[in-house]
């Protein structure tokens, strides 16, 4: 019995040190206790801001309810002791706003953490080593961002320093220029892991102005913040890549208002910048039922990426109509053949796409990567720590069988994802397209040991080498016997 009141007493106190660390949410206007002040806490756990409990009072005296119903208490009147009033605890955790914490309790925690630390920060270096463990190629990438994520959270960190020379550092957000399917969004989460920060990926397709239906721009915020569990000061160290940014170029030659193009970009500039945003606390947009917390922009990095379209033209416009005429001229057709056209891009290339100048100046950081080539698609199969060979090769260690590729099979799935013209997305969709009569078949047969997938299977003009586990015999397994 003893036991049992003990371990409700230790639950009782984990729920109030867990509710003790998050601010109280006030009932009816659903302002957290930063913005309102502190709350008057009445009957099944109600919280209610000073500001509404004067108009509440002051409402009920205008309605002078005691000459109006004589035999209801004024009490019950308001609603206290009324039964079936819901309780105030009832508010959904990832409505929940973590408190902020004193600055003995932060400098603990960058101790533990030793990211938000600037003696613990890894040099771009480290940084790049860490990425190529994973991403095959892009050199130059890699190197730029690397640089770009060192120096803007020196900046960060240099903040807490009390230094006052007169000299602010800028942020240094960055904009990503590269075909579909060339590693843009997993370099950057890729990044965040490596960094232990919190990382919010958004579309920029869903974006449209204030007031007209789709996601508002501070939407971004609000899933930052519910991926740094409602912790604001976790927040504003995050990362927020904003995938399809080209989509929210000007439109041209329209004479209806440009909602989810020039519009979004306008309303995004503040928020580059930095800046103070209202943001609604577990979920997208601001209504009555929303409690709402104010992220300040400042230090959160914004990496911004997109495919661009027919970017190429306008290059190739720009490098050809300089001179079209006489023995130096350039032959219009000089950069038709150039993958890397996008690599000779300039901030006066993307005004033409359609991007505003005020956009742009708040990207100083611009790179391109580079189109997949046959060889980093091979790489990219067997390289990486998570490469999609290794994993399929896990999968089959399950079940105690061992899966190999040739040289010549590798190559061959390389070449029939270049075909498609989608990336590095086309090769798990040609793997599984062939290993699904073989992860079919092979748990049917506890005496396979070895399967060796030959280029041969994959163009379908022959089979996959068996070998038994017993007499250690290659067996040619059949499309008949897949089949059957």
């Amino acid at each position: 019995m003893s036991d049992n009141n003990n371990s409700d007493n230790i639950n009782a106190s984990d729920n109030n040190n867990n509710n003790d660390s998050y601010e109280e949410i006030c009932y009816i206007c659903r302002r957290p206790e930063s913005k309102a002040g502190k709350m008057i806490h009445i009957p099944n756990n109600i919280c209610i801001c000073n500001d509404c409990m004067q108009k509440t009072f002051d409402s009920m005296n205008n309605m002078n309810l005691n000459g109006t119903f004589p035999n209801m208490p004024y009490m019950d009147m308001f609603g206290f002791g009324m039964p079936n009033m819901p309780g105030g605890d009832n508010i959904p955790k990832n409505q929940k706003i973590k408190k902020k914490k004193a600055a003995k309790e932060k400098k603990k925690d960058n101790i533990q953490t030793g990211v938000f630390d600037i003696k613990h920060l890894p040099a771009p270096h480290i940084i790049k080593s860490k990425l190529d463990e994973y991403v095959v190629g892009q050199e130059f990438a890699k190197k730029v961002m690397s640089v770009a994520v060192y120096n803007h959270y020196k900046r960060v960190l240099s903040d807490d320093i009390e230094e006052d020379d007169g000299i602010e550092i800028e942020k240094s957000n960055m904009l990503m220029v590269g075909p579909t399917g060339c590693g843009k969004t997993y370099l950057v989460k890729t990044l965040a892991k490596i960094l232990q920060v919190p990382l919010a990926i958004t579309d920029a397709t869903s974006l449209t102005e204030a007031g007209y239906i789709g996601d508002d721009v501070e939407s971004v915020l609000s899933k930052l913040l519910a991926a740094a569990d409602n912790d604001v000061e976790k927040a504003e160290h995050g990362i927020i890549f904003i995938d399809e940014i080209d989509k929210i170029a000007k439109k041209r030659n329209t004479n209806s208002r440009d909602v989810s193009g020039e519009s979004v970009q306008q309303g995004m500039l503040k928020l580059l910048e930095g800046s103070d945003v209202e943001v609604p606390v577990g979920a997208t947009s601001k209504n009555a039922m929303v409690p709402l917390t104010t992220v300040n922009t400042r230090n959160i990095l914004f990496i911004c990426g997109g495919a661009f379209p027919e970017l190429e033209k306008v290059i190739k416009n720009r490098l050809t109509k300089q001179s079209s005429i006489g023995f130096e001229a350039e032959l219009k057709d000089k950069y038709d053949n150039d993958e890397n056209i996008l690599s000779k891009v300039t901030t006066e290339d993307l005004r033409e796409f359609g991007m505003i100048p005020e956009f742009l100046g708040r990207l100083p950081i611009v790179f391109t990567l580079q189109a997949m080539t046959e060889d980093m698609l091979a790489q990219i199969l067997t390289q990486p720590k998570n490469a999609i060979l290794k994993q399929y090769k896990k999968l089959f260690a399950l079940d105690e069988v061992d899966l190999k590729f040739d040289d010549e099979a590798v190559h061959c799935i390389a070449k029939k994802a270049l075909k498609k013209n989608t990336g590095a997305r086309a090769l798990r969709a040609i793997i599984e397209d062939f290993m699904l009569d073989i992860m079919y078949e092979i748990p049917k047969d506890d005496m396979i040991g070895r399967v060796t997938i030959t280029d041969d299977y994959i163009n379908h003009k022959g089979s996959p080498v068996i070998e038994m586990r017993e007499s250690g015999e290659a067996k040619i397994l059949t499309q008949r016997d897949l089949i059957e």
